[in-house]
């Protein structure tokens, strides 16, 4: 259904601006050019001049500066002149040399891009309301004056100048970070290339062949980058998985009938989450340490986070149990008001069916439990892959293994893909280049993952069936 309206939204579309083309007015089809002139000839004065004067700045702005950086974001390079000193013989002086900066050129490109986006909305919109007129006087009404526009927008159309806003932000602080980003990814923008001293330009997919390349032996980029991914769902899957199915199993134990003192054990819980995460898991580093609390007690001299043998599993290990240390008291708070929405009518039948305990939770706690916390799930594994937190704050994507992971990729042991993301473009040799192409890895992952898994699930599938 949905599909159907877009496309007669599409064709309506279509068919409005080659009937302006067409059946138009000559002041609507000049309108094509000058915006504005198909309301002035109407006697919209106010609402003509405004689109003439919003042409007026675009056109001003591609003369004066978005047109350079256009051009040359389509030339194929992204500047041409270095900054420098040159000798003036006459003054006997090195004089700075002002030349291009491709990270501004790529950056102002994208800005220019967008502008025209919005600008071609707002042309469209010209083109549109002239044709309407016309269509008015044809059937012999009366053209809205500017005031009478206004009202409609109030009343009838408030919503639009409502999104206005966070169309904008929209565009500004999402949309245009994500473009510049994927285009990086097509550069060779990294610590040899970085403006102003030096200049970075288009290579094609040559970072995507550097990430997926098989060569370099066993710290070849690609295995380092299968190895960081593999990790990467290992830890996703048993932090979202264990935090839910052991907050579900307590929730379910506080919940029971003849349990004393609920409403503290549900407060202590409330105590773990106020405590802001990144204390907790500052505190647990330190407990965690090599010289750390947990060594002096037991007498021991372990590196709970810093071990690399069996692929550095002991660190690996301490991050997932922290992890439930933290995260279980919120699906804990979760599931108790879930579980007390579940009819008792339906546990009660089950009873005298003659089901056991182990039965009706199979049967009736966790369908329901899985159908109403679907979303929530997925939400949570998204979040795991990129739960930049945890991994950072306890053990900096460390310990440091160059016979696994080669110390030319700067992956760590316990690096996730956006921990390898943030080291690739802090380290003392940044690839921002080689992180962009990561990042559209991850959004990727996370795009595909979220929409097949959400759309298979019976949240999506049968919302009627536990109401």
């Amino acid at each position: 259904m949905k599909v159907r309206e877009r496309k007669k939204s599409k064709r309506g579309a279509e068919n409005a601006l080659f009937g302006a083309v067409k059946n138009g007015s000559f002041s609507t089809r000049l309108s094509f050019v000058f915006m504005g002139f198909g309301q002035l000839a109407r006697g919209q004065l106010l609402k003509g001049f405004l689109y003439f004067l919003a042409q007026a700045a675009f056109l001003l702005f591609m003369i004066f500066f978005g047109g350079s950086y256009i051009a040359h974001l389509f030339s194929g390079n992204l500047g041409t002149r270095l900054s420098g000193e040159i000798w003036n013989e006459e003054l006997q002086i090195f004089e700075k040399v002002k030349g291009d900066n491709s990270f501004l050129i790529l950056l102002y490109g994208v800005v220019t891009l967008l502008i025209i986006l919005v600008f071609s909305a707002l042309w469209w919109s010209n083109v549109k309301g002239a044709f309407s007129n016309d269509k008015k006087l044809e059937k012999g009404e009366r053209v809205n004056s500017f005031r009478e526009d206004v009202r409609v927008f109030i009343n009838e159309k408030f919503h639009i100048p409502l999104l206005i806003p966070p169309f904008i932000g929209l565009l500004v602080f999402t949309v245009m970070p994500l473009v510049f980003m994927v285009l990086i990814a097509f550069t060779n923008y990294d610590y040899a290339h970085t403006p102003p001293g030096k200049l970075f330009d288009w290579v094609g997919f040559a970072n995507f062949k550097t990430l997926f390349s098989l060569s370099g032996g066993a710290s070849g980029f690609a295995l380092v980058f299968l190895r960081v991914l593999l990790w990467t769902f290992v830890w996703a899957f048993f932090a979202t998985f264990t935090n839910y199915f052991l907050g579900l199993i307590i929730a379910l134990l506080i919940n029971k009938k003849g349990i004393k003192l609920k409403a503290l054990w549900r407060t202590l819980f409330v105590i773990a989450i106020a405590v802001p995460q990144f204390v907790t898991l500052l505190l647990m580093q330190k407990i965690l340490d090599g010289d750390g609390i947990l060594n002096k007690l037991l007498g021991t001299n372990i590196l709970w986070l810093a071990d690399q043998r069996y692929f550095s599993l002991l660190p690996r290990l301490m991050i997932i149990l922290v992890n439930i240390w933290i995260g279980v008291p919120y699906t804990l708070l979760m599931c108790s008001g879930i579980l007390l929405n579940i009819p008792a009518d339906y546990y009660e039948a089950a009873k005298i069916d003659g089901a056991s305990p182990a039965r009706i939770f199979m049967s009736i706690t966790l369908p329901y439990m899985l159908h109403v916390t679907t979303p929530y799930l997925i939400t949570q594994f998204v979040g795991n892959i990129n739960n930049f937190n945890v991994i950072w704050l306890l053990t900096g994507g460390g310990p440091v293994d160059n016979v696994y992971y080669g110390s030319g990729s700067q992956a760590q042991s316990t690096d996730l893909l956006v921990t390898w993301l943030y080291r690739l473009t802090t380290d003392r040799n940044p690839r921002y280049n080689v992180a962009s192409v990561i990042g559209i890895v991850i959004f990727l992952i996370s795009a595909v993952m979220s929409l097949v898994a959400y759309n298979r699930t019976s949240a999506a599938k049968g919302e009627d069936t536990f109401q």
